[in-house]
C-alpha cells in the first residue's frame, strides 16, 4: 500500500479537486445547453432529497473509518481494520437498503406535494440506485484515507466525472423526446453511471492490493465487533449531526428570508432577485477556495489520528498549525481579489455587477472560512466530533437569528442576510479554536497572527497599487487578466518571505523535488 505524507496528500486531492470542477463545469454547461431551463430545474428540484438521503446513509462514517483505520494502522491492528470494515459495509448496506425503498416509495409524496411538481417523479425514482453504489464507496474511500493513501479516491473522482460527462448528453438526447422530466431523469442516470464506475474502481483496487479480506469469518468480526461499533458511531453520528444541521439551516434560511424582507416591505420579487444574487453569484466565489481546505481536511483526520495514537502531540499541534497555515494562504489571495475587484469579477462572470457590494462586504470575514474545515477534522481526528456539532448547531442558531433580526428592518434589508452568514461563519471558526484550545491547548500563536494579517495587508496595498497603474480594468478582460496575474505573483512572493510555504514542504512535491536543494 503506497502512504503518502500529510502534504503529498493533500497535493493529490488538491488536483483531483481541481480537475473534477473543471469537469463538472463542463458536465452543467453540457445539461443546460442540452436540456434547458427547465429540464435543469426539475434536475436541482430533486437533487437536494438525494444529498439528504446519502448524508442519512453514510451516517458520517467515511470521517469515523478514516479516524479508526488510521488508529489501528498506527498500532499494526490488521484484525480491527478488518472489524472496521466488515461492521461500515454492513451498517451502509442496511441502511442504504431502507433508504433507497424509503425514497422509492415516498417519491410520488415528495413530488407532488413537497417539491409541487409531479414530473420531479421521474428523476427522483432514477437516481434512487445511486444510494447503495455511494454507501459502498464511501465506506472504501474512509479506509483508503485512513491508510493514507489518497490516490484511488483521486482517481475515483475523476472517473466519476469523466464517466458522467460522456453518458449525459447521450441519455439527454435519448429521452429528451418522451418529455422534459425523462431528460432530467437521464441526466440522473449518468449520475448513477459515473458513481458505480468510480466505486468499480475502488473496489478493484482494494480488491487487487488484498489488504485484508473482508469474506473470510466475515460473521465472526459481526460479532466481536461491538466496541468498534461504539468507537464508529461516537465520531460518525455527530459527523452526521453537523451535517443535518447545515441541511436544516439551508432549508430554513430562504424560508426565513423571505418573511423578513416581507416584514421589511420589501417585495416578493425583489427579495428573490437579492437573494439569488447573493447565494447564486456571490457565495459561488466566497467558496471557490474551499476545494483546497477540503482536500486539507480529508487529509488531516487520518494524519491527526496517527499522531493521536502514538501520543505526539506535538505532531498533532505541527499538523493543525500546518493545515492552517496553508488554509490561510489559499484563502488570502481569494479575499483580497474579491475584495479589490467585485465588480469586474461579477460583469466578467455574469454580465452584472449589482452584487458587488455583497462581496465586499463578505470577503474579509469569509477568511475563517477557509480555516473553519480543517479545524473540524483536528477536532474529529481528536474524537471531538460532538463539540464540533454542537458548534454547528449554536452557529446555525445565531446565524439565522441575526438573519430574521437584521433582515426585517428596513435599514439593513438584504444586506442583514450577508452579515448574519458573515456572523455564523465568524461563530463558528471562533467556537472550533475555543474547542481545541480547552480540549488540548492548541491555540494560533500571536507571531501567526502578525504575519496572516501582514499578508492580506501587503496584497492589498500591492492590488490597488496595480489597480491605479493599469487602466481599464473594469472594461477590458486582458488587462484584468494581466492585473491578476502580476498580482497572484506577488503574492506568491509574499507567501516565501513570510514562510507560509516552506522549502521542506516543497519538497515533498515530487516535480520540484530535484529544483530545492
Amino acid at each position: 500500500m503506497t502512504k503518502q505524507t500529510f502534504l503529498q496528500g493533500t497535493i493529490i486531492l488538491i488536483m483531483a479537486g481541481m480537475i473534477t470542477r473543471l469537469l463538472g463545469f463542463i458536465n452543467r454547461l453540457v445539461v443546460a445547453r442540452v436540456m434547458g431551463e427547465e429540464g435543469v430545474g426539475l434536475y436541482m428540484m430533486a437533487l437536494p432529497t438525494l444529498f439528504l438521503v446519502i448524508t442519512l446513509t453514510q451516517l458520517g462514517l467515511p470521517v469515523a473509518i478514516s479516524k479508526r483505520v488510521s488508529e489501528a494502522e498506527a498500532k499494526h491492528d490488521k484484525a480491527k481494520i478488518k472489524r472496521i470494515l466488515v461492521i461500515s459495509l454492513l451498517i451502509t448496506g442496511i441502511s442504504s437498503i431502507i433508504f433507497t425503498i424509503g425514497m422509492i416509495v415516498l417519491a410520488p409524496f415528495i413530488a407532488t406535494t413537497l417539491l409541487t411538481d409531479e414530473r420531479t417523479l421521474y428523476p427522483l425514482i432514477a437516481i434512487s440506485p445511486i444510494v447503495p453504489i455511494i454507501a459502498i464507496s464511501s465506506v472504501l474511500k474512509g479506509y483508503f484515507q485512513g491508510l493514507q493513501n489518497m490516490k484511488p479516491q483521486s482517481y475515483a473522482l475523476v472517473i466519476e466525472q469523466l464517466v458522467r460527462i460522456t453518458c449525459v448528453a447521450f441519455f439527454i438526447k435519448l429521452l429528451l423526446p418522451y418529455g422534459v422530466e425523462f431528460a432530467a431523469a437521464g441526466a440522473m442516470f449518468s449520475v448513477i453511471l459515473g458513481e458505480l464506475a468510480s466505486m468499480l474502481y475502488l473496489a478493484g483496487v482494494f480488491k487487487r492490493q488484498k489488504i485484508v479480506q473482508v469474506r473470510h469469518r466475515f460473521f465472526h468480526y459481526i460479532k466481536s465487533s461491538k466496541n468498534t461499533l461504539t468507537e464508529l458511531f461516537s465520531i460518525s453520528l455527530p459527523s452526521t449531526g453537523s451535517r443535518l444541521i447545515g441541511n436544516i439551516s439551508h432549508f430554513l434560511e430562504p424560508i426565513l428570508v423571505a418573511q423578513s424582507l416581507a416584514i421589511a416591505g420589501i417585495s416578493s420579487s425583489l427579495a428573490t432577485k437579492q437573494y439569488g444574487e447573493l447565494t447564486g453569484y456571490v457565495l459561488p466565489l466566497l467558496f471557490l477556495p474551499t476545494f483546497i481546505t477540503n482536500s486539507l481536511s480529508i487529509a488531516l483526520v487520518p494524519s491527526v489520528s496517527e499522531a493521536d495514537a502514538h501520543e505526539n502531540n506535538q505532531l498533532i499541534h505541527y499538523r493543525i498549525h500546518q493545515s492552517i497555515r496553508i488554509s490561510f494562504a489559499s484563502g488570502g489571495i481569494a479575499t483580497v481579489v474579491l475584495t479589490l475587484f467585485a465588480s469586474p469579477i461579477l460583469t466578467y462572470m455574469y454580465g452584472t455587477a449589482n452584487a458587488s457590494h455583497f462581496l465586499v462586504l463578505m470577503a474579509p470575514f469569509f477568511i475563517l472560512l477557509y480555516i473553519q474545515s480543517p479545524l473540524q477534522a483536528a477536532l474529529q481526528a481528536l474524537d471531538l466530533a460532538r463539540p464540533a456539532m454542537w458548534n454547528s448547531l449554536i452557529g446555525a442558531a445565531i446565524k439565522l437569528t441575526v438573519l430574521f433580526l437584521l433582515a426585517s428592518n428596513p435599514d439593513f434589508g438584504i444586506n442583514g442576510v450577508a452579515i448574519a452568514m458573515s456572523v455564523g461563519v465568524i461563530l463558528v471558526t471562533l467556537l472550533h479554536l475555543a474547542s481545541l484550545y480547552k480540549e488540548i491547548g492548541f491555540m494560533i500563536a500571536g507571531r501567526d497572527l502578525l504575519k496572516m494579517g501582514l499578508l492580506v495587508f501587503l496584497t492589498w496595498l500591492a492590488g490597488r497599487f496595480l489597480q491605479d497603474l493599469f487602466t481599464g480594468v473594469e472594461s477590458n478582460l486582458f488587462i484584468f487578466l494581466l492585473v491578476l496575474v502580476m498580482l497572484l505573483l506577488i503574492y506568491i512572493v509574499l507567501l516565501f518571505i513570510l514562510r507560509f510555504l516552506t522549502k521542506e514542504e516543497l519538497r515533498q512535491i515530487p516535480i520540484l523535488q530535484k529544483w530545492i536543494s
